[in-house]
């Protein structure tokens, strides 16, 4: 059985071995120089066993990339994804960020939506394995305790934490989110 391929997406100098590890900056262990909004990728359909895309959807125009992640992804495959939750102060402080996401935003990209709106799109991917609501600690120590009560369902994530004033009240930092084709 041959190894299962990975690519990192914007890798920056988070260098994964292993890994084909893809930015469009020249940096050091970066193997694929290429701007993810000039699409086509460099890649052939269906040739990767997982995709990483850790904080890269908030500075793009992440539909057009999503399709094309969609395309390069093998049937099975998962897409990990990790973006910053609607409510982080860190949207604000980093001027590249184009938009902010909630844990129902790639809802929409999978077959049979929960939101019911997947016609919006001409790829799907089959399901969500895995959401997370991710808080900032250190000084916060009260997200300690937060997080898991955030994250223990899904009702809790959307309806609990995000239709309320507990998102204000504790904002989130990012969301993971898996993908699988």
């Amino acid at each position: 059985m041959a190894p299962s391929k990975k690519l990192n997406v914007g890798c920056g100098r988070d260098i994964k071995k292993g890994w084909v590890n893809l930015d469009r900056c020249d940096l050091p262990g970066v193997d694929i120089i290429h701007d993810i909004e000039k699409i086509p990728l460099p890649f052939d359909n269906e040739e990767f066993d997982t995709i990483l895309c850790w904080d890269i959807f908030e500075h793009v125009d992440f539909i057009p990339v999503l399709r094309e992640i969609h395309r390069i992804l093998k049937k099975g495959g998962d897409l990990i994804v990790r973006v910053p939750h609607f409510t982080s102060r860190r949207n604000y402080i980093d001027p590249t960020h184009t938009r902010t996401f909630s844990i129902k935003t790639f809802e929409h990209f999978v077959k049979n939506s929960i939101t019911g709106r997947d016609y919006y799109f001409d790829f799907h991917f089959d399901r969500i394995a895995y959401t997370k609501i991710n808080f900032e600690k250190g000084f916060y120590f009260y997200n300690y305790f937060v997080e898991p009560l955030i994250n223990a369902n899904r009702q809790v994530k959307e309806i609990v934490y995000e239709a309320t004033f507990l998102s204000r009240l504790f904002p989130a930092e990012s969301i993971k989110i898996i993908l699988i084709k």
